[in-house]
């Protein structure tokens, strides 16, 4: 079964949509350049909210090790997403604060992205068109992957369903797709749950 990402929620409602609808995860934007940006603190209080079924993801953009760490150790977070420039030594050093899954995200631009995406040491990659733009990339690029993986990258309830069945991806992460004027719809978020849902049942 294909799991689900929600990323960038930030209210007490997207929290309340995402425990009715349980996706595996729910993603925090700790980047402060985003206009999704989340406090930490603020953070906590959405993870006291969230269910204990959903895995809260913390995303980051070049951050110190020592405060991404600190969030996953004290479980404002389950798992934290390297989004921007991360590299190897980075993630050597984060192993040796905290011992909590990584993704390491990677943009997806030629067929030699893929091979750093498969020799990636993070628990987990996630596929993208860039750092979140909202867009698709070529999709034709990740058919050699060798390993599961997150895609991202324009998904939405009209062309997800469409992905699972071309791509079969561990997990499909969302964020913009799920929007309107900015901010996360329920109709949307429960749309998207629906298209990827549908195509594991047949």
């Amino acid at each position: 079964m294909t799991k689900i990402k929600m990323c960038g929620l930030s209210r007490f409602c997207d929290i309340d949509a995402a425990n009715e609808l349980k996706p595996e995860y729910v993603g925090f934007v700790f980047a402060k350049k985003s206009s999704r940006y989340l406090a930490p603190e603020q953070a906590a209080k959405l993870k006291k909210m969230l269910s204990p079924d959903i895995r809260a993801v913390g995303v980051f953009v070049d951050e110190k090790p020592e405060i991404v760490a600190g969030l996953l150790d004290n479980g404002t977070i389950d798992i934290a997403q390297l989004h921007g420039a991360e590299s190897e030594e980075y993630i050597k050093k984060l192993r040796q604060l905290t011992d909590k899954p990584l993704i390491r995200a990677f943009r997806i631009q030629s067929a030699a992205d893929i091979d750093d995406a498969d020799n990636s040491s993070a628990d987990y990659v996630l596929l993208d068109s860039g750092a979140g733009t909202g867009s698709v990339f070529d999709w034709g690029l990740i058919r050699n992957i060798r390993r599961p993986y997150f895609l991202a990258g324009g998904l939405a309830p009209d062309n997800v369903e469409n992905a699972v069945n071309k791509l079969h991806p561990f997990a499909v992460d969302v964020s913009s797709g799920i929007e309107t004027d900015g901010v996360k719809d329920k109709l949307k978020m429960a749309a998207f749950v629906a298209a990827v849902r549908k195509e594991d049942r047949l």
